[in-house]
């Protein structure tokens, strides 16, 4: 799953995120930096068995180019709700051009490597979030305009914090070329689209096809169904595994989508 399926109203690229049915994970592949201002309820992030947890009025900022489980809980039956604001490589390049490069220093190096950062409750980050709160209870929906004063607010306030943050939002340089049999085996559960897949391997989409035609016959998305069916029988018949335990981790939307693909790959249903 990518952060623009993750339910909300979507303004460009700022998400006011509003609670799912169920608090079940969502797995998403972090293909632009995010930061994430939580105003109702609790935000648990689960990368690399590290969890953080942010609350209500805290904020985090989640690095480009990796994956994380996000679930979003209610508290005291208030529904949670946030606001995503999505930092893309476009717009980034846009207000770096549009700064004056001598107010950075020279030679910057990020030596903070972790892929989750609390952000810290300075005055700019404070007054950043509340001035868009008010779009949370209302069917208004700012302009363009404002949504890009308000990204580009954000890119102050982190800089602010730490200037040596600079070295992470304006490292435009493509990802290196990965191998792709290594990342499909590690994402196949992950709802990533082809051109998704070829960025995150730093290919061309034509690149990716035809580097993929070396592992396997089938188109990527097959091979991808496959894959997690496969899976999924190991897990049910080797480890005992409900079904329904299995279905979301493995990739599938519906439990009913489940069933039908496992069926008419092994004959018969996942329960049988």
């Amino acid at each position: 799953m990518s952060m623009s399926e993750i339910p909300s109203l979507n303004y460009s690229d700022v998400f006011l995120s509003f609670p799912l049915k169920e608090e079940e994970p969502l797995l998403c592949m972090v293909r632009d930096h995010i930061m994430v201002y939580v105003y109702h309820g609790i935000l648990e992030l689960c990368q690399a068995h590290e969890v953080i947890t942010i609350n209500a009025g805290e904020c985090v900022f989640i690095r480009k180019n990796h994956k994380v489980s996000i679930t979003r809980k209610s508290d005291d039956e208030i529904p949670f709700s946030a606001i995503f604001l999505i930092f893309s490589r476009g717009f980034l390049c846009e207000f770096y051009r549009s700064i004056c490069r001598s107010q950075l220093p020279e030679d910057l190096e990020d030596c903070d490597t972790n892929k989750l950062i609390y952000v810290k409750q300075t005055p700019d980050i404070v007054s950043l979030f509340h001035s868009m709160v008010p779009y949370l209870n209302s069917s208004v929906k700012p302009s363009k305009e404002i949504i890009f004063l308000k990204l580009q607010e954000a890119v102050h306030a982190i800089l602010n914090i730490d200037m040596r943050a600079a070295a992470s939002l304006f490292d435009f340089a493509e990802p290196w070329k990965i191998d792709l049999k290594d990342f499909m085996d590690e994402n196949y559960m992950y709802d990533l689209s082809s051109e998704e897949i070829a960025s995150f391997t730093g290919r061309s989409l034509a690149t990716f096809k035809r580097d993929f035609q070396k592992i396997s016959d089938l188109p990527p998305q097959k091979w991808i169904t496959r894959k997690r069916l496969e899976e999924a029988y190991k897990l049910i018949r080797e480890e005992g595994r409900k079904v329904s335990d299995i279905y979301l981790s493995m990739g599938f939307k519906s439990l009913s989508h489940f069933s039908q693909a496992y069926k008419k790959q092994y004959g018969k249903a996942p329960t049988k």
